[in-house]
């Protein structure tokens, strides 16, 4: 089967439209909601558009709706910090954001659509024995499964990052770090976009500003979702939400164990290119990349209270720079623009939720905690098999929801703690 790319243009062209401002085709169309689809998808971030451009793409599947109440990309998709990597502890999560990293290296090429991806190298850091311990275990289970990581010392750390304080008489010592070169950042908002142009070049059907408010179940089977824009006949419902995942699985009578907390992130004004790597630091709370166009980016853990609220606060923004400030001193001077939160499902056991349900037709693809965007295109290809074969990848097997009814834990936590 071919695949229908989106247009492209000349150099010439671009410059044309460029300066007239005309003839701009939409990336994506608007469309009336149809009263029947094969498959709904809820959510238009970035796991919902993968799912639906791979059911089309790679599967045929082209009579697919995808559903966000707001607009595309305006979820956690659109909040997060936007890291790539896939130096996890267990090896079934190691295999499985190995595989999304390998999409994501192709990704432009594939979409026709440059999403950044920059493949600078990510450090997580070690301050006591027993972080230096997991680092040590996380890497040998990454190069069993064939991912590039290693454990390096304060001297190649300074090398990587000149400006960090790697001496031994600070409050929180460096001894060591997990060094996963093929790590780095993505263009989040590219990624969405791209996903979007692609789902729509092939027939899918993105709705925005329509929410799912309910969802027909019969018999123990999916039948329909009702919309604010009407009712919608499907036998298939994919939901692909981050934050609202519980809320979307209870309208089909399932009930998923998540709860749902606020992640916050800042951003300071752009400087001078210094931080080629992402630093990531358990033990501080605090991780720290920096953009192409030079702002430093900020994050750190989740809230540790359950909340729907996306305002940042001024504890976050305190705690996070005497944080960023125990490694890096030498920034104190730069200024925070801005600062904003995402919500985030956190599982019992820090992995995600993946494959069927026990209503027939209602699958879930949730319960990413902090670490979701970096699994869109793995998660958007092994729904999409999953909903044109009728059989759970063996990619996302271990993922499924009886796992914590079997006792079948996943357990991320030492490589999700902080998430990134």
């Amino acid at each position: 089967m071919r695949r229908r790319r989106p247009a492209t243009y000349s150099a010439l062209g671009l410059v044309g439209r460029g300066l007239t401002h005309r003839d701009w085709p939409r990336a994506w169309r608007s469309h009336d909601l149809r009263d029947a689809y094969d498959v709904v998808v809820i959510g238009a971030g970035v796991h919902g558009l993968a799912a639906a451009y791979y059911l089309a793409a790679n599967h045929g599947v082209r009579n697919v709706a995808v559903l966000d109440k707001g607009y595309l990309g305006g979820g956690g998709s659109g909040r997060n910090t936007a890291i790539i990597r896939s130096n996890y502890l267990t090896p079934e999560g190691v295999r499985f954001y190995d595989r999304s990293v390998r999409l994501y290296e192709r990704l432009a090429a594939e979409l026709n659509f440059n999403v950044m991806f920059s493949q600078r190298g990510h450090l997580t850091l070690a301050h006591n024995d027993g972080s230096l311990r997991t680092m040590r275990w996380r890497a040998e289970v990454n190069r069993l499964e064939g991912v590039q990581s290693e454990v390096i010392g304060p001297a190649e750390i300074a090398r990587l990052v000149p400006f960090m304080d790697v001496s031994a008489d600070t409050r929180y010592p460096i001894l060591g770090a997990l060094y996963h070169p093929p790590g780095g950042t993505v263009r989040h908002d590219a990624v969405n976009w791209g996903y979007a142009r692609g789902a729509d070049a092939l027939g899918v059907q993105i709705h925005q500003n329509t929410e799912v408010v309910g969802i027909d179940v019969r018999d123990g089977r999916v039948r329909g979702v009702q919309t604010n824009r009407g009712y919608v006949s499907t036998p298939t419902v994919v939901s692909c939400t981050a934050g609202w995942s519980s809320l979307v699985a209870a309208l089909a009578g399932v009930r998923l164990p998540v709860s749902t907390h606020p992640l916050q992130a800042a951003v300071t004004e752009p400087v001078k290119m210094f931080l080629e790597t992402v630093v990531v630091s358990g033990t501080l709370h605090v991780y720290v990349s920096q953009t192409d166009r030079g702002e430093l980016v900020f994050g750190a853990s989740t809230d540790p209270y359950p909340s729907y609220s996306t305002r940042g606060s001024l504890e976050f923004t305190e705690e996070l720079a005497g944080h960023v400030l125990e490694l890096m001193p030498s920034i104190a001077k730069l200024r925070l623009l801005r600062q904003w939160a995402g919500l985030c499902d956190m599982t019992p056991d820090f992995s995600p939720i993946m494959g069927a349900t026990p209503v027939e037709g209602f699958l879930v693809d949730g319960g990413w905690g902090t670490y979701g965007f970096k699994a869109g295109p793995v998660s958007g290809e092994a729904m999409a098999e999953l909903v044109a074969s009728g059989r759970t990848p063996e990619l996302i097997a271990a993922f499924g929801l009886d796992r914590f009814a079997e006792g079948r834990l996943v357990g991320e936590k030492g490589a999700a703690a902080v998430g990134h």
